[in-house]
C-alpha cells in the first residue's frame, strides 16, 4: 500500500484497488463532488480516510442499484449539507 502508514491516510491508486475501481473513477467521482479527499500532501497529493473508501464503494452500489449519479449526489446533498 502506498498509502501513509503513520494516519493512515490512502493515495488515489490505493482507494481504487481497495475498491476495485480503476482511478478515473474515483477521480470522476471526485469531481461530481460524491467523495471528497480527506487531507492533501504538501505536493498536492490527494489523501483519503477509510470514511471516504466506504463512500466510495456506496457510490458504486447506489450507481449499480439504479441510481444516477446526479441522484445520488442529490440523496448527499440533502442528508449531508
Amino acid at each position: 500500500m502506498t498509502g501513509h502508514p503513520e494516519n493512515n491516510l490512502l493515495r488515489i491508486a490505493d482507494v481504487a484497488r481497495l475498491t476495485n475501481l480503476s482511478r478515473h473513477t474515483v477521480q470522476y467521482y471526485l469531481m461530481l463532488g460524491l467523495v471528497k479527499e480527506t487531507q492533501r500532501t504538501p505536493g498536492g497529493h490527494r489523501l483519503f480516510d477509510h470514511h471516504a473508501v466506504q463512500r466510495v464503494k456506496l457510490v458504486h452500489r447506489l450507481n449499480h442499484s439504479g441510481y444516477t449519479l446526479q441522484e445520488i449526489r442529490q440523496t448527499f446533498l440533502v442528508n449531508h449539507p
